[in-house]
């Protein structure tokens, strides 16, 4: 057992677990939030992607350990303190953006990126982008769309 502190979301999480706990599951278990899901275990499917110190990752290839004292983003953190919808998240309910829901927090978080990252994305490059998160469900096009009109109103926001 190690004990490992990771600051999630603006709180600091300090648990002892076993030194092959992965990041995904410390989100889960340990800090109890349960947005980040976990998919294929593998590393393909995109929905367990939290951003680690501000850069995405796939929370079910990174364990804990190697987390311990940096800052995880899950997309809890996207809600506003007053419970409004995020940039992001309004854009994927504007654009029909999700079927099943299970894909989205991954999209979130990717988004979330994206649109602070790369201020100017075409629809090709949005695609490229987000060649790491799969979704069975929507056929991408309202997702590049909900990214697209996340980056534009993120770009008139600054």
């Amino acid at each position: 057992m190690t004990k490992v502190s990771i600051n999630i979301n603006g709180e600091k999480y300090s648990e002892d677990v076993e030194d092959r706990t992965l990041l995904v599951h410390f989100i889960r278990d340990h800090a109890r939030l349960r947005g980040t899901h976990i998919g294929c275990d593998t590393g393909h499917c995109g929905a367990c992607t939290v951003l680690l110190n501000d850069r995405p990752v796939k929370s079910c290839q990174i364990l804990a350990v190697q987390a311990d004292g940096e800052s995880v983003e899950t997309v809890e953190s996207l809600e506003g303190s007053d419970g409004k919808l995020s940039i992001e998240q309004e854009a994927f309910r504007d654009h029909f953006a999700m079927q099943c829901g299970y894909c989205t927090s991954g999209f979130l978080m990717m988004t979330h990126h994206l649109i602070r990252e790369y201020p100017e994305l075409s629809r090709e490059e949005i695609r490229e982008k987000l060649h790491g998160n799969y979704c069975m469900c929507t056929g991408y096009q309202q997702i590049v769309d909900a990214v697209q009109d996340a980056q534009k109103k993120f770009n008139e926001k600054k």
